[in-house]
């Protein structure tokens, strides 16, 4: 019993992953996963390269993720990570603007032109990462969005980089995200070394 459950979760799981969409922008879709992570690693070494900050935003499990790739991508791809997750800062905006401006209003104040955002929604439609693309937008930093569920949402194809996960299962979505985010940074870690 236990082997058809896996068997069938890991099909689901793999077929999902082929027939993930990566963008470059609004206008490519790349070819195949392949390319799509070279874009991917290339947009991320680039702003390594130029020093950018980097932050990650997303709710619940994307919120995790979020957590987890900023503290991967500063310890083992050697990128200037900055967490949007400190309690104080998060329930003072919540508390002050409400909660879909709990990272928008944060990155009013920290985010510069040359930044990257990396905003990570299973529905893409939380408006608090609306938001956040909003400001990102206005200020001319670069984003990079992971989103799932419906085609038509409305993150993604607001990124230079536009992953989408055609499933609406938030395990599968949630994996994927994830799976490809560690993906790169093992990748830059592999290419760069780690310097601790």
């Amino acid at each position: 019993m236990g082997g058809a459950f896996k068997d069938s979760y890991i099909r689901e799981l793999m077929q999902t992953l082929e027939h993930t969409e990566i963008w470059q922008g609004t206008s490519r879709k790349c070819t195949d996963y392949d390319e799509g992570i070279r874009f991917l690693l290339d947009t991320f070494t680039g702003h390594k390269r130029d020093r950018s900050r980097l932050f990650f935003v997303g709710n619940g499990g994307s919120s995790a993720i979020a957590s987890h790739m900023t503290a991967d991508f500063m310890k083992n791809g050697g990128m200037n990570t900055y967490s949007l997750y400190d309690n104080a800062v998060t329930t003072c905006m919540g508390n002050d603007y409400g909660y879909e401006y709990i990272f928008s209003k944060p990155l009013e104040f920290l985010l510069h032109g040359n930044d990257l955002v990396v905003a990570i929604s299973s529905s893409g439609n939380s408006q608090n990462i609306v938001n956040v693309l909003d400001v990102a937008k206005r200020k001319g930093a670069d984003i990079i969005t992971f989103t799932g569920f419906e085609p038509d949402n409305r993150a993604k194809r607001q990124g230079s980089v536009n992953v989408y996960v055609p499933s609406k299962r938030y395990g599968i979505v949630e994996s994927i995200h994830n799976l490809m985010l560690q993906q790169i940074v093992d990748l830059m870690m592999e290419r760069d070394g780690v310097n601790i």
